[in-house]
């Protein structure tokens, strides 16, 4: 507590500092006794106090339209699964062929998370999420109409790009617009909207054939693109720019229109200027020692999180129930579903249970809280640069994952699972000694604290 304490007190005057060599006649006191308050006064900051707290309609609504691009990212995921044997026939793919197939959008999200960063720099938040889904739709419409695996591996990698890309932007979004006490809940729900795009295809995968799967994992893509138009742009990025006016505006509508934002825009201003001094960083400008400890979480934590298997039991999950003893047919005519369980032994009761146990667990922890966490530690002269890194790690370990996981299931099932169950035990000694608490605390004040620990 008397870190935290001591750690506020230092942001505050070197915030203060800047502002009064921007503004020498205004006058400004440490909220630590320094001055004394008038009724008025703290009246109108309990007020403030208020106003920064205050979930409204519109940051409800702009963070659902937010996490609709991770609920088009979970259709992309899902569809390998469900989709597998009904292309696998069609097109007469092999074990190798599929597998690039499937791995091929992970390949195409680390194309579009190496550009991740800077596109959401220039273009903004916002721009961003629609330049992902020209991307997304191209994509999909490509693999609906592909007659060979050279289309249907294009059409997965542009996929690819658009996810990659949102990958960085919807948490740097939704973490940069919502009050502080709701800022994990929200930015979790980008990871709880993928997977229920993930779990939306695995079901209708097993109904519809893979051509109209793919039509119908375009629909959101489309209907997203329209919703955008509707939500502002961050207030952060918008100050970043120097468009006060427009960081102001942006703000008072996500806050309320009878709530005083004059305290949070000039705490959200100073910041950027403290930021500022030492310049826009360059990658390589990365590896310098008070950068350290934040690029060791959040690289860390994208590595712990690939390494775990994820992505492979998300993407095969049609095999590994295969591996585990059940049969099921994928096939669509007019009548109803033709589905066939085969159960000789307990083994496909507990490739069931460790699949959805594994997904569940994943949801929950390391599938959404690496991306909250990246969201929150960098200030924004590295945020580029560093997003850039954390996310390209995660893609690229990724894709790894999602190639080699049929081949190692093949080699060994048992041994793969071995060895991805003693990566999640190290994560658990990881996230104890090394990853901080961020709850509750204002993404100004998380910073602060970073660098007042390399110090």
């Amino acid at each position: 507590m008397e870190r935290q304490k001591s750690m506020e007190k230092g942001l505050l005057r070197k915030s203060l500092s800047i502002r009064e060599r921007k503004f020498p006649n205004e006058e400004a006191f440490l909220e630590t006794g320094l001055a004394r308050k008038s009724p008025r006064e703290i009246t109108k900051k309990a007020q403030n106090d208020d106003g920064e707290c205050r979930v409204t309609a519109t940051v409800f609504f702009s963070t659902f339209v937010a996490v609709s691009g991770s609920f088009c990212t979970g259709c992309g995921a899902g569809f390998s699964s469900g989709a597998q044997s009904g292309i696998t026939k069609d097109l007469s793919l092999s074990v190798a062929e599929y597998s690039m197939f499937g791995s091929i959008l992970t390949l195409g999200g680390l194309i579009g998370a190496i550009f991740s960063g800077k596109v959401a720099d220039v273009l903004g938040r916002k721009r961003t999420m629609l330049f992902c889904e020209a991307f997304c739709v191209t994509g999909w419409l490509a693999v609906a109409l592909a007659q060979d695996a050279l289309w249907l591996d294009c059409g997965r990698l542009l996929l690819g790009i658009g996810v990659g890309l949102f990958s960085y932007v919807i948490p740097v979004y939704i973490a940069e617009i919502a009050p502080k006490h709701v800022r994990g809940s929200f930015v979790f729900a980008n990871q709880l909207m993928q997977n229920c795009g993930i779990a939306l295809f695995f079901i209708i995968g097993n109904f519809l054939p893979w051509r109209l799967l793919a039509i119908v994992g375009f629909v959101p893509c489309v209907l997203h693109v329209f919703c955008l138009f509707f939500i502002p742009e961050s207030p952060r990025w918008l100050a970043k720019k120097g468009r006060d006016k427009e960081c102001r505006s942006a703000l008072q509508r996500l806050r309320g229109s009878d709530v005083d934002i004059s305290r949070e825009a000039n705490t959200i201003r100073d910041t950027i200027e403290m930021s500022e001094v030492d310049g826009e960083s360059r990658m390589s400008e990365l590896f310098q020692r008070r950068y350290a400890y934040p690029l060791l979480i959040g690289v860390g934590l994208m590595f712990l999180q690939q390494l775990s298997g994820s992505s492979g039991v998300t993407y095969y999950a049609s095999s590994l129930f295969n591996k585990g003893g059940f049969l099921c047919c994928n096939g669509f005519k007019c009548t109803a579903l033709k589905c066939f369980l085969w159960v000789r032994d307990l083994t496909p009761i507990f490739t069931c249970i460790g699949v959805l146990g594994h997904i569940v667990a994943f949801a929950m922890g390391m599938g959404g809280l690496p991306w909250i966490i990246m969201a929150e530690i960098f200030p924004m002269n590295v945020k580029v640069s560093a997003g850039t890194l954390v996310t390209v790690t995660n893609w690229l370990f990724g894709w790894i994952i999602t190639y080699t996981f049929n081949f190692m299931l093949e080699w060994n099932a048992s041994g793969m699972f071995f060895i991805f169950s003693m990566v999640s035990a190290f994560s658990i000694v990881f996230i104890y000694f090394l990853v901080p608490e961020t709850k509750g605390r204002s993404l100004e004040e998380i910073q602060a604290l970073f660098s007042n620990s390399v110090q």
